[in-house]
């Protein structure tokens, strides 16, 4: 997720513009827990904090749906993908996704 972290210090306005907090647990190798903040300062940080929407997959399924090999519908509708939390927000992550690209 360091990766994601400079892309979002680098398109710092349009991480703003999406304005929501997200917890993404990923699990298997590779894996972990991680707080996106895209508020006042956007950024991304290993820890377990709050968030209003929480996003649950595999590591490899996340790497998958970052570089555009699948999709977050394809993963949700699959049964890979968990949202817990804000479903609105997890609406938004497409912009997100595209940004992280």
């Amino acid at each position: 997720m360091s990766d994601a972290h400079q892309k979002l210090t680098a398109n710092a306005v349009r991480a703003k513009s999406i304005g929501a907090v997200y917890k993404f647990i990923l699990e298997g190798e590779g894996g972990g827990t991680f707080v996106m903040d895209l508020k006042e300062n956007p950024s991304v940080v290993e820890t377990d904090g709050d968030a209003p929407c929480i996003i649950t997959m595999s590591a490899s399924d996340c790497v998958d749906m970052l570089e555009g090999r699948v999709t977050g519908q394809e993963l949700f509708f699959g049964g890979k993908l968990r949202i817990d939390g804000d479903m609105g927000l997890a609406m938004k992550l497409e912009p997100l996704l595209e940004l992280l690209r």
